[in-house]
């Protein structure tokens, strides 16, 4: 799903035109980025969170030459699950899995 996808069933949903639902959107977008930016976390209860993570400065390889590279150390933007969200998947893919295996394995 991508974010043209997300808009028109937000629009579904909400029962509001695709032009308020992309507003609303690219609004919570926007918002989510700023918190970040600031070094904030944002926490949809639920769903998950988002937050600034410190990776660590690490030696990488040239694949082409094999060379030893230095990665500096960064900040970057990640997103962790909810506990009823993961729960609520795994359930889901569970039953999958389940059926999908082969009569002797269940």
């Amino acid at each position: 799903m991508n974010k043209e996808d997300l808009v028109k069933v937000i629009s579904t949903k909400a029962k509001v035109s695709q032009k308020d639902a992309a507003a609303c959107l690219n609004a919570t977008l926007d918002v989510i980025s700023k918190a970040l930016i600031r070094g904030q976390k944002v926490t949809l209860v639920g769903f998950g969170s988002f937050q600034i993570r410190q990776r660590a400065a690490r030696e990488g390889r040239n694949p082409r030459t094999g060379g030893v590279l230095h990665i500096p150390a960064k900040k970057s933007a990640v997103w962790v699950a909810g506990k009823p969200l993961k729960e609520r998947i795994e359930r889901r893919f569970s039953r999958t899995l389940v059926s999908a295996a082969p009569a002797g394995r269940r």
